[in-house]
């Protein structure tokens, strides 16, 4: 979202990017969306598939309008398509995405000259606040293969706290996944305009084209990595705690695969998950705005009536000092 502080019954749109977090590379065709929802005031209701618009061959948006206020989610989840890639290709995309411990296990069980055929699937959330209300929404779980699950609200945290996020497969929680997590840092204020989508992550652009076959992992001229920020491992829960530095739009990703044992087509499996937020300073915290708090400044009358009080006190010593 161009801003994650939404005001009551405002028009906002939701844009779903396919290939990183700052640049989309293709639109998300909706037969592969098995799930697309809206969460708010404890009902989720099913986004209908002809609300979403492509915009440019990109992009896939979402035009809604908020209700009432309140803390909400928003999640799409795809179907699963197969990728073959060749060992070259396919090691040098476990390198740049983060999938590190599958690049490990094939180095150590002597895999690395071998090709995949690789079925993926996304699963992707995003939390929201609509006025100063906060409720219980933002922990909703949509019951998808993998899903971030905060365990506090995103909008009772400013920069500088910390916050953990429990991470679910298949509805419990995943031990010993490793997870990165970075934030776009705000470059228009408080004031969450139009402006906060226009940044560029170490001025590189990356490209993880799903809508396609083609699929392109590492297939650009220079190689990117996507594991800037923090990268954190899930506890024995699942669980990690992000760390909130500064104010910005946050984004956790985890790509969870395992080898396919039991297929003669497929080489591996891979579910991949996402969820954003932003976060704000603690500094007017409902409000999101520099406006200063109109009891703790000095009422205008009686700045008036003092200044009154002081020049007629200067003009009684004048005077005195004049006789």
């Amino acid at each position: 979202m161009d801003s994650y502080f939404l005001k009551p019954n405002q028009e906002a749109t939701l844009s779903l990017y396919n290939g990183t977090f700052e640049n989309s590379e293709n639109i998300i065709t909706r037969d592969r969306m098995l799930d697309a929802s809206l969460v708010a005031q404890g009902k989720r209701t099913a986004i209908d598939p002809s609300n979403w618009k492509d915009q440019d061959s990109i992009i896939t948006q979402l035009t809604f309008k908020t209700g009432e206020a309140g803390t909400y989610v928003a999640g799409v989840s795809t179907k699963a398509r197969n990728i073959e890639l060749t060992a070259e290709k396919f090691n040098s995309y476990l390198k740049n995405d983060g999938v590190l411990d599958m690049l490990q296990k094939r180095t150590t069980d002597s895999l690395l000259n071998e090709d995949a055929v690789e079925s993926y699937q996304k699963h992707v959330k995003a939390i929201y606040q609509v006025g100063d209300v906060k409720t219980n929404d933002w922990n909703t779980v949509l019951g998808y293969p993998i899903e971030f699950v905060p365990q506090e609200n995103p909008y009772d945290k400013y920069n500088g706290d910390t916050l953990e996020v429990q991470l679910l497969l298949d509805g419990k929680p995943l031990p010993n996944q490793l997870v990165f997590a970075d934030f776009i840092k705000n470059s228009h204020g408080h004031t969450h305009d139009d402006e906060s989508n226009e940044h560029e992550h170490d001025g590189q652009k990356h490209s993880h084209e799903h809508s396609t076959n083609t699929h392109k992992h590492a297939q650009e001229e220079k190689e990117h990595s996507h594991t800037s920020g923090q990268q954190l491992r899930t506890d024995a829960k699942g669980i990690v705690t992000v760390k909130l530095p500064e104010e910005g739009v946050y984004y956790l990703r985890t790509i969870n695969m395992t080898r396919a044992t039991d297929s003669d087509e497929l080489t591996h499996r891979s579910k991949w998950a996402t969820l954003t937020f932003e976060v704000s300073h603690a500094h007017g915290a409902n409000s999101h705005t520099h406006e200063h708090d109109t009891e703790s400044e000095i009422p205008t009358w009686l700045f008036v009536l003092g200044s009154f009080i002081i020049i007629g006190i200067l003009v009684l010593i004048f005077r005195k000092k004049d006789n």
